[in-house]
């Protein structure tokens, strides 16, 4: 199994997420496919305010992120608000990772339109999650309250 995580930890596609559990305070870790830009991290809930994720966001929006080999601390939106749920999967269309990279290339270029027109319907009853980090931190430590 830790061979599976330092995998995920670092590949393309996927974020390690750590949240504070709600009842419990301590830490949660959930392997969520995301799209990385240049200033944040793009998660979407697929199974919405069931998720246990989410609903940790909601109570407490610090979070840890691992992903293509770095761990950031970071503050995550909760976005509902279907206009911008939309431009932000316009702007930023991804698929979890397909496992041969010529497939994902032909989603990400040929098949854009299709694959962003897939995209907005699909968001539509889910939250968008978007995680701006704000510092690198070690693997030890916890997300820092930053309130």
């Amino acid at each position: 199994m830790d061979l599976l995580r330092r995998y995920f930890e670092g590949a393309p596609g996927w974020v390690l997420l750590t949240t504070t559990g709600r009842k419990t305070g301590l830490p949660r870790e959930v392997l969520l496919p995301c799209e990385r830009s240049s200033d944040a991290v793009i998660v979407i809930s697929t199974y919405g305010w069931r998720s246990h994720w989410i609903r940790n966001l909601w109570q407490d929006p610090r979070v840890r992120i691992t992903a293509g080999g770095w761990v950031l601390s970071g503050r995550a939106e909760v976005i509902e608000d279907l206009e911008k749920k939309h431009a932000i999967v316009s702007a930023d269309p991804f698929f979890p990772p397909a496992p041969f990279s010529v497939v994902h290339a032909v989603l990400r270029t040929l098949l854009r339109p299709l694959l962003v027109r897939f995209l907005r319907r699909w968001v539509s009853p889910r939250p968008i999650v978007v995680i701006r980090p704000e510092a690198l931190v070690s693997l030890e430590s916890p997300p820092q309250d930053s309130r």
